[in-house]
């Protein structure tokens, strides 16, 4: 596909539109969307086909980007910019790469934390939702080592990004994250289960077609005896989307059922709650750490 029809098969013309991902920067599947940021002053995400690809815009106002959305611009290329807005931005974001990706990075260590602390609260009062949370600091603290080696955030690609690291203090706590997560539990009967739990939870959350895109992604992983990454997508998938109705989430303990599949959930308050002590050290450390570099 020629990205830059894109902003008129789509009717973006009017709008200032980038064109970021894994296909931007050449490490992308055959079964990858294509990412593409529009300017529009709207919010949210919308799936479009073309084809017989997909296309997922990320609306976005220019009051958006401040902090950690920053870090999503980085090694983004403009398809349609007629006042050159997008252009001095990206241009910003790649003068301060480093100091983005660090913040960025910090942010996600704190939401680990968090996310821990909380998981650990809920295996205390034996809350349903406790495995959810551990899974979800896991996923922060995946997002933070990823950050730390100025890598974008890429789900379909991060389990292979985080393999590949050097070794180093930080970069050795990828064993912990495939610890919690249970990877190594990942099986094809147990992708197909999660798959299914993971299309439904999208479509109760997002309801923007984007299971299409999971069912897509799935489907080639699956059949290229990527299992491990399968299950690190799939996790990841849930998690962005528990992200979006946190606050909610009790209000809705239907969400469960899906969840505990969808996440491969751990259901022993006394696991939960040792993992949970395990990644607030870790987080900590790690935080520490940062504090003494210059």
């Amino acid at each position: 596909m020629d990205v830059k029809q894109i902003p008129a098969l789509l009717s973006l013309d009017d709008f200032s539109v980038g064109f970021g991902g894994c296909r931007n920067d050449g490490t992308h599947f055959k079964c990858c969307e294509y990412d593409i940021t529009v300017l529009d002053g709207q919010s949210g995400e919308s799936v479009h086909h073309i084809g017989d690809e997909f296309v997922k815009i990320y609306h976005r106002s220019f009051d958006d980007f401040n902090g950690d959305a920053l870090h999503h611009l980085q090694d983004m290329n403009v398809i349609h910019d007629s006042q050159w807005k997008l252009r001095m931005l990206l241009s910003q974001v790649k003068e301060k790469k480093e100091q983005i990706s660090l913040s960025h990075a910090r942010s996600c260590l704190v939401d680990a934390g968090i996310f821990a602390n909380k998981a650990r609260d809920g295996a205390k009062t034996r809350d349903s939702f406790a495995g959810v949370w551990i899974k979800c600091a896991s996923y922060f603290l995946a997002d933070a080592i990823s950050s730390l080696n100025l890598k974008r955030p890429s789900p379909t690609h991060m389990l292979e990004t985080l393999r590949n690291l050097k070794k180093d203090k930080t970069n050795q706590n990828v064993s912990i994250i495939h610890q919690i997560l249970g990877i190594e539990r990942s099986s094809t009967s147990l992708l197909s289960r999660m798959v299914k739990s993971t299309i439904g939870f999208s479509d109760m959350v997002e309801k923007n077609g984007n299971s299409e895109i999971i069912q897509k992604k799935y489907e080639y992983l699956v059949e290229n005896s990527l299992l491990s990454d399968c299950y690190f997508y799939l996790g990841y998938v849930n998690r962005d989307n528990v992200l979006k109705i946190k606050n909610q989430i009790h209000r809705n303990p239907e969400f469960i059922h899906v969840l505990k599949i969808g996440l491969d959930m751990e259901n022993d308050p006394m696991v939960i709650d040792s993992q949970a002590m395990m990644l607030m050290q870790t987080t900590h450390e790690i935080l520490g750490d940062l504090k003494t570099q210059p």
